[in-house]
């Protein structure tokens, strides 16, 4: 008999954590205004960062999607020293924007004085905290040399009021949430060592849960970008029609096609979680950064297996997205951070040994890259096995060097190495 589903998550575990470096509580929601019947999709979020230094910066972040009308976004970012936060409970605040409450309830107001626009949320979760890589490290990740804690619900109900264009509209809806903390330096992540013992560990557990998932072997093609560095990561929240939600979160390795290096994580009830480490992934369609010689996707294909389950999935984005940018001067290789948020659509199936389930639902992509000054390179090897022949043909486009460079080494034909160089217009 398995055993019942508890909250892994303590008060202390919700409430701030003044000793990590990094720290962020964030709102994903889709939901519908009642009265106009309107679509509209938001992400809210409080973050402290460099709370160890003297530089300690307390950012609010509000974005709106207008979903009805398609491209029509409205955001806000604010900055000051430091949040205010109560010392006897879970209590928030930026000015007169605050999350408070205690599992599973939580009210939440965002107020964007520069756009005017007033959310008020309460939040009723309708699924249990879980921790990320819960198995192999319950819920820390590697980021540089440091490393950090992240929890998330994802599956909420979302009741309250939007006040926008002098008009008071009550909504209803689904929404996401989550809090994350830890010791990590975006500007300077291999610059740091916060705790040498506890990044080795995590790295060491995480291989060894992705080693235990994945059969290692060469694929029929493989396809690597710079900018897919190990910095840098593919993360997406979906909630089905059905009722069931996915969080999917891929740190790149490098790799644009093939092996993913991530996590995708079901939940069919709320209550049980079922985390898939074998994946593979393709960008079917990307997209580019209007500040940054970069590429990111807005189609992602993705097929995950774990033991008899099977998923087929399309995250695709459906709206223009909103580039949050973040420049980083003195750094000599890093140039800076963007993140690419965009709601979207999502499709595909669920297999298993007894039934195929297809699934259709909503869902929010959030592609984060961290930009080196050698801009956007990309590199495609494909595997030439028998009775095709037996030999590797590779393909580098680099903006860097403004060249395309073809390669083919073939072990069943003369000669068996041919080179080619172009320039990359």
């Amino acid at each position: 008999m398995s055993q019942e589903a508890k909250n892994p998550w303590t008060t202390s575990d919700e409430r701030p954590h003044d000793l990590s470096m990094q720290e962020w509580w964030c709102l994903e929601s889709f939901f519908k205004t009642i009265k106009d019947k309107k679509k509209w999709c938001i992400r809210a979020y409080f973050w402290e960062c460099e709370k160890k230094s003297k530089k300690t910066l307390s950012i609010f972040d509000f974005s709106l999607f207008d979903l009805t009308k398609g491209n029509n976004i409205i955001y806000n970012t604010r900055r000051s020293e430091l949040l205010e936060k109560a010392k006897d409970r879970f209590d928030i605040r930026y000015e007169d924007s605050f999350i408070q409450g205690e599992y599973p309830n939580y009210k939440m107001i965002f107020n964007d004085k520069k756009n005017d626009i007033l959310l008020k949320v309460d939040s009723h979760a309708d699924s249990l905290p879980h921790w990320i890589a819960n198995e192999a490290t319950n819920g820390w990740l590697p980021m540089g040399l440091g490393v950090f804690r992240y929890g998330f619900i994802p599956k909420n109900k979302i009741t309250g009021t939007l006040h926008i264009n002098n008009k008071v509209y009550k909504l209803r809806g689904h929404g996401y949430f989550e809090h994350v903390w830890g010791d990590f330096l975006y500007k300077n992540p291999l610059g740091t060592i916060f705790s040498f013992k506890k990044t080795f560990s995590t790295y060491i557990n995480l291989i060894k849960w992705w080693h235990k998932n994945n059969k290692i072997k060469l694929p029929n093609s493989i396809v690597f970008s710079s900018e897919n560095n190990p910095l840098s990561n593919d993360w997406a929240w979906a909630i089905f029609e059905n009722g069931w939600t996915i969080f999917y979160g891929n740190i790149l390795f490098w790799i644009m096609e093939g092996p993913a290096t991530g996590i995708l994580i079901l939940s069919k009830d709320g209550r049980n979680y079922i985390e898939f480490g074998k994946i593979w992934f393709k960008y079917n369609k990307i997209r580019h950064s209007k500040e940054f010689d970069c590429v990111y996707p807005s189609d992602i294909e993705i097929i995950a297996q774990n033991k008899k389950e099977k998923l087929h999935l399309n995250f695709k984005m459906t709206t223009k997205s909103r580039e949050l940018i973040e420049r980083f001067p003195k750094n000599r290789h890093w140039i800076g951070l963007t993140v690419n948020e965009t709601p979207g659509k999502i499709d595909g199936y669920y297999y298993n040994d007894k039934e195929k389930i297809k699934l259709k639902g909503y869902c929010k992509i959030e592609p984060h890259r961290q930009i080196s000054r050698f801009g956007h390179n990309r590199l495609k090897v494909d595997f030439i096995y028998p009775p095709k022949g037996m030999g590797i043909n590779s393909e580098l486009i680099s903006n860097y060097l403004k060249k395309k460079i073809n390669m083919s080494i073939r072990l069943d034909k003369f000669p068996p190495i041919k080179f080619q160089i172009q320039k990359n217009v």
